[in-house]
């Protein structure tokens, strides 16, 4: 594969990656309730901490989003292991929640970011 298909499969993988992070996100803001099992009520924390992950979540999917657009290869793998990282973080809370779409969704967007960004910052 050469290294200008590699950037486009990495970037379009990312892009969708950070596009859902950031849909959920913003999903997840205006219905919180949607995390939650059945028998738990949607109480003020709730909405307090999906709002407190959507202003993480947004701004860093816009920033992947636009680095990506701009071919900015050198100053996106960087970004990616943050993105990573932030995946990590969900797919523990979703273990810890016993959340299965959590930490399933979590743990393969931490995987494509933390991945792309070694191959990006290997070649």
């Amino acid at each position: 594969m050469s290294a200008h298909t590699a950037h486009l499969l990495i970037g379009l993988l990312n892009a969708f990656g950070a596009l859902v992070s950031g849909l959920f996100a913003a999903v997840g803001t205006a219905r919180p309730a949607l995390a939650l099992g059945p028998d738990e009520p949607a109480h003020t924390g709730v909405v307090f901490f999906a709002r407190a992950y959507a202003v993480r979540a947004v701004p860093l999917s816009a920033v992947v989003l636009a680095l990506l657009a701009a071919g900015a290869w050198d100053a996106v793998a960087p970004v990616l292991v943050v993105a990573g990282l932030a995946q990590l973080g969900d797919a523990v809370i979703g273990a810890t929640r016993r959340n299965p779409g959590m930490l399933g969704s979590a743990t393969a967007l931490a995987a494509l970011h933390l991945i792309s960004a070694g191959w990006l910052l290997t070649y």
